[in-house]
């Protein structure tokens, strides 16, 4: 694999032949559809085909799998176009592998609302060995505040990729009710009723695990909510389900602020099964234009939790999506728009903008003027950003990565996967008891 940023002049053909690659392969693993041209500092990867073969009649996906001792699931991760249309045509020429093809085991998770675009999700399931379907919400008397998610699991199960039924405290106006969640955690009556209910959905929808996103916990229902994990976790995994809990990102015990002191990293990651550790949203809509995760921070809040928890049982949580400030900033009054990373690109090509790359947070980022006169900056995550994220995931040895979320296209997050890892899907336990 190779990371080329691109200097001005240069075009998608004049990169293809540098690399002896087509230039489709590098539009479709770099998301560049419909994007008039390439942007100079623009980060690409390179993904050089070592064996290749060319359909003939008769052929299936299967069959090409077979031949060349592949998983079918394997052979879609390195041929994402294949993926989107789940066919071969003759004449097609499909890649067995790349030069310096690894094959990693890692578990992808990443959430999606029920209304997510099928084209779009296609983009992420060859890799995706379970979503989060989000997400479920309770009423005061215990019920669930349903979803209209049908679709959502069809997909997913059609894919072989584990559905996973999403629980938070959020109203049907949208919002986390950390009251509602401290009745949860304190009425055990109602607790009891809340879990018969998620049983009861799961086994109905085809739900296989459960994934528990209290934020905004308050600090004196700390204890409360490690309890009401520990009783949802013991009574689902009677029922043959799974539970993961997400944490707020934490890098020490003593953390202060609403968002950090209700979560007891510790007791949580013993009372669940797996956790997903939320390293994002240092850069958030009202924050100062800076990175979403910075790889410094990120290892941070790394550090803290393997220090108390098994870092086995852990998805490090990774950003689908950027922001765009515009400046001058000021706070408490300006408020970023939220987009996706290959959207970033199109913003930087429609307003001849170049992008730089920042060493301290390995994060990619660009300024430019709107057709309004106004100055804008955005940040976003890239191949680099995405890799550096990836390499913290070996180095602290964890169970995989978590995507909030999978309602915008990244191409070349998903193609750097296919490339570096064998993603797990069911038949491998997606979460360690």
């Amino acid at each position: 694999m190779i990371i080329h940023v691109v200097e001005q002049g240069e075009t998608i053909q004049s990169i293809a032949n540098e690399y002896g690659v087509s230039t489709q392969r590098i539009i479709s693993d770099n998301g560049l559809y419909g994007l008039n041209n390439i942007v100079t500092g623009q980060a690409l990867i390179i993904l050089q085909p070592d064996t290749v073969y060319t359909v003939v009649q008769g052929d299936t996906i299967y069959s090409i799998s077979q031949k060349y001792g592949l998983t079918t699931n394997q052979f879609l991760q390195r041929n994402p176009t294949v993926a989107q249309t789940n066919s071969v045509v003759p004449g097609d020429t499909v890649t067995i592998n790349f030069i310096d093809q690894t094959n990693i085991p890692i578990n992808i998770y990443g959430f999606l609302y029920p209304n997510i675009k099928e084209n779009i999700l296609k983009t992420s399931l060859p890799v995706l060995g379970s979503g989060g379907v989000f997400s479920y919400g309770v009423t005061q008397d215990g019920n669930l505040i349903e979803l209209n998610d049908a679709a959502a699991i069809n997909m997913l199960l059609e894919a072989n990729t584990s559905p996973i039924m999403v629980l938070t405290s959020i109203t049907e106006k949208g919002n986390f009710d950390s009251n509602l969640a401290s009745l949860l955690f304190n009425n055990i009556e109602i607790q009891n009723k809340v879990i018969e209910n998620i049983i009861k959905t799961m086994g109905q929808k085809g739900y296989t695990g459960l994934d528990i996103d209290f934020e905004f916990v308050n600090a004196n229902d700390k204890d409360a909510f490690v309890n009401f994990v520990k009783n949802t976790r013991l009574r689902l995994n009677q029922a043959g389900y799974s539970v993961n809990v997400d944490l707020a990102p934490k890098t020490s015990s003593t953390q202060s602020g609403t968002l950090y002191e209700g979560h007891d990293y510790k007791a949580l990651g013993e009372a669940a099964n797996t956790v997903l550790v939320m390293t994002y949203e240092w850069g958030y809509t009202y924050s100062a234009p800076m990175a979403v995760a910075p790889i410094n921070q990120v290892r941070r809040v790394l550090e803290y939790a393997v220090s108390e928890i098994s870092h086995q049982k852990m998805y490090m949580g990774i950003p689908n999506y950027g922001y765009d400030w515009k400046l001058p900033y000021e706070k408490g009054i300006t408020k970023a728009r939220l987009i996706g990373n290959e959207e970033a690109i199109s913003i930087a090509a429609e307003n001849n903008a170049s992008i730089e790359f920042d060493d301290k947070s390995h994060t990619p980022y660009f300024t430019y003027r709107a057709t309004d006169g106004s100055e804008h900056e955005v940040w976003f995550e890239d191949i680099r950003s995405i890799k550096a994220k990836f390499e913290l995931i070996e180095e602290f040895g964890l169970k995989g990565a978590g995507y909030w979320n999978l309602m915008r296209n990244f191409n070349q997050n998903w193609a750097y996967i296919g490339y570096r890892y064998n993603s797990q899907k069911p038949g491998t336990p997606l979460l360690t008891i």
